[in-house]
């Protein structure tokens, strides 16, 4: 039989839209070059035996480390081992695997694919630097805009729950136009919600505790004790799932809590308030953190803009009873003293704003990890961090003293080395 002309990336990833598949498949036919297959594992997906250091599309994700290139379902490049691939979208019998820098993969890629597909200059890596710069552009507008509101009206358990709220219209919204794969891409059974509930129960709880924090302390203190979180994954990790981390991995823990605390100590703003709550904050973070794993393991055909989507409903019917509970006897005179100073239109549209702000950083944040490996997500979230920190300082005319520019930015760098060796760890 004939072979089939080779794909473009665009064409392999509308060719696999269907239900992910734990092992790769692929038929000989299919293919211009023999392949190699991993011995160590029947999951791992099967790589060419040579190939370009941008080369290979298919259809599926991972992350890692490797001399190879790979293309996720968008066709974006990611670095990936074969052992760290584990799921291949098939809707089709096979796969297509393209060596792009190869003679022998039927002359290679076309000038018009590695325009669309190749490098950051492509089409898809100039795509992917958009939803990066939309994602620092949207975290930067939520915690100015956020700050700001507190500092008018100081209720960020109500100010929490409008988050959630505005997030769940406009989920429903773009539900109802048609636009399911943007929000809850489908309905969900019962034994579904209850993986679902446990990691949105912590997100709802671990926001509330991050709003407490920013609306006692700077933003720049909140987001350097946030830089905690990995520690607290760690631990939950193991208590929970079992898994143990390996020591040079929770060595880059020292820097992170050293440079927490010298932040902290010199903070001219701190107060117990605002850390034990970001604290609080990283804790139940973690406890999602470990939770999402389980849920993604075990609900299927469900993307993790979907899975927020449902998170935010969930949350909303969390966070709402206990705004009541804690600030309900005080928040309408807190909204009356705020319109008073701010304005009505002003107040009711700074509430908006924060809301619709905090649903779309989250889910760019969430889209860019589709396009993108694990380690450059993590090195995107370090750089975000600074980005919010120094823009807020900017902004609002903090003083950090240099006791705390120096531990935050330790924190920071310990971030970022537990990050890349985290992941190193993960594709060995």
């Amino acid at each position: 039989s004939k072979s089939r002309p080779m794909m473009s990336a665009r064409q392999v990833h509308m060719s696999c839209r269907g239900s992910l598949q734990e092992h790769c498949a692929s038929s000989s036919r299919h293919l211009r070059r023999p392949l190699r297959t991993s011995s160590r594992s029947s999951r791992s997906a099967t790589k060419p035996s040579s190939c370009s250091s941008s080369a290979i599309t298919f259809c599926g994700g991972g992350g890692g480390a490797s001399r190879c290139g790979w293309a996720n379902t968008n066709g974006v490049p990611l670095i990936a081992t074969t052992t760290s691939i584990k799921r291949c979208a098939a809707a089709r019998p096979s796969v297509v695997l393209r060596c792009a820098g190869s003679s022998a993969a039927a002359g290679g890629a076309s000038e018009e694919e590695k325009k669309e597909d190749g490098g950051m200059f492509g089409k898809e890596g100039l795509i992917t630097l958009g939803f990066i710069l939309f994602w620092y552009a949207l975290n930067i507008g939520f915690n100015i805009n956020n700050k700001a509101l507190f500092n008018q009206f100081p209720f960020p358990w109500t100010v929490s729950t409008v988050h959630v709220i505005v997030g769940s219209i406009y989920c429903a919204v773009l539900y109802a136009l048609g636009f399911k794969d943007a929000s809850f891409g489908r309905p969900i059974d019962k034994r579904e919600f209850g993986y679902l509930v446990k990691p949105a129960t912590m997100h709802a709880l671990g926001h509330i505790a991050a709003n407490l924090s920013f609306a006692a302390v700077a933003i720049s203190l909140t987001h350097t004790v946030k830089t905690l979180e990995p520690a607290f994954n760690v631990v939950m990790s193991k208590l929970i799932l079992g898994t143990v981390t390996p020591l040079p991995v929770v060595a880059t823990l020292a820097p992170i809590i050293i440079g927490v605390a010298l932040a902290s100590a010199a903070e001219v703003s701190f107060n117990w308030l605002g850390f034990i709550s970001a604290m609080l904050s990283n804790l139940t973070f973690s406890f999602r953190a470990v939770w999402v794993k389980e849920c993604q393991a075990n609900v299927k055909n469900f993307t993790a803009t979907n899975n927020y989507a449902y998170t935010s409903v969930i949350s909303m019917f969390i966070c709402a009873p206990l705004a009541l509970i804690f600030e309900g006897g005080s928040v309408v005179e807190g909204a009356k003293t705020a319109i008073a100073s701010m304005g009505a239109t002003a107040f009711w549209f700074q509430l908006f704003l924060v809301g619709i702000f905090y649903h779309l950083y989250n889910q760019f944040a969430y889209q860019t990890l589709n396009r993108v490996s694990p380690v450059a997500h993590g090195v995107c979230n370090v750089v975000k961090r600074i980005v919010v920190i120094f823009s807020s300082v900017i902004f609002f005319g903090n003083v950090m003293t240099q006791k705390t520019i120096i531990g935050t930015c330790i924190a920071i760098a310990g971030t970022y080395l537990y990050t890349t060796m985290n992941q190193k760890y993960k594709a060995k």
